[in-house]
């Protein structure tokens, strides 16, 4: 039967044994490098040589990493270094600590040289079809083993889409100042009004708002960004524009008057994609400015991968 000193004994073993370890308590990296080193060439001057260090320096870690893990390591003599019971069961766990280490350090490595990783893109649908490809694409031949995620939303939605954290940073216009998000303009741009050219659309010359209530128009609903613009710069120059046809897409626009069926009233920019040669005349009496900028949360940090992405499209 148990006394009761030694119950209190056990008691006190166990109590002491459950106490998680603290960081003291642990090998550091430098005294398992050495412990390794020791163990695979046998001798502390192999090891040494291998670590770069003085004999005495490896000798003084193996010491403190014994007296860490409360064993002997290595029985010593003069000549010969013979590893102990506890040696062959630690080698495993050393090998497997340094190579996690290190595989932690090539994974981050990779990571903060945009090698690897996710970028998660949020535009719109016109900015997707027009401006995105080339520089998905370049972006993929600069980094192939980072993944590029495109969600191409409603205009609607681009905002919401960023302030969820559904995307790392989105590529568009914001129509007014949204608190919590934060722009970069990187394409400066006007509304224009895009068609075939004619003697009653002639190239090189600006229009008017005025001019412009006299032909048939094409351009996005009423409730889109770019709409709301164009309502404001008429209401603005006192017009009633007519309106033949209103799609959900510029690009759609566009195709249209590429196909003579009115007059777009788009970016400029947007008039190279049309398919056919399209004319671009600058609107003015007001004239409307639309930037594209690269848009994401203030208090969000980008990944090495989407800083890349984000420097591409700055610099193009």
């Amino acid at each position: 039967m148990e006394s009761k000193s030694g119950a209190v004994e056990n008691e006190t073993w166990m109590a002491i044994h459950k106490k998680p370890l603290s960081l003291r308590d642990l090998p550091s990296v430098r005294q398992l490098r050495a412990f390794v080193a020791v163990y695979q060439t046998g001798q502390v001057s192999a090891a040494a040589r291998q670590l770069a260090l003085t004999q005495p320096a490896v000798t003084v870690l193996l010491r403190e990493l014994e007296d860490r893990l409360g064993v002997k390591l290595f029985d010593r003599s003069t000549r010969t270094l013979r590893r102990t019971e506890a040696a062959v069961e630690a080698i495993g766990h050393a090998e497997r600590v340094l190579a996690e280490l290190q595989a932690l350090g090539a994974g981050m490595a990779e990571l903060a040289g945009a090698r690897r990783g996710r970028v998660r893109i949020a535009a719109t649908s016109t900015v997707a079809q027009t401006l995105l490809p080339p520089l998905m694409r370049r972006f993929a031949a600069e980094h192939p083993g980072v993944r590029v995620e495109l969600a191409d939303v409603a205009p609607t939605e681009f905002v919401e889409t960023l302030l969820a954290d559904r995307a790392d940073f989105g590529i568009g216009t914001l129509e007014a100042p949204v608190p919590g998000l934060q722009e970069q303009v990187f394409q400066q741009d006007c509304l224009a009004a895009v068609a075939l050219e004619s003697p009653a659309f002639p190239a090189r010359r600006p229009i008017t708002w005025k001019q412009l209530a006299a032909l048939p128009l094409v351009t996005v609903k009423t409730g889109y960004g770019v709409r709301r613009r164009i309502d404001a710069a008429a209401a603005a120059a006192g017009v009633q524009l007519q309106f033949a046809h209103e799609v959900s897409l510029l690009t759609t626009a566009v195709a249209l008057a590429a196909s003579g069926l009115g007059v777009a009233v788009v970016p400029s920019s947007l008039a190279s994609h049309g398919g056919a040669p399209l004319v671009a005349r600058k609107l003015t009496r007001p004239a409307v400015e639309r930037n594209t900028a690269v848009v994401r949360k203030v208090e969000r940090s980008l990944s090495p991968a989407a800083q890349a992405f984000v420097a591409l499209v700055l610099s193009s």
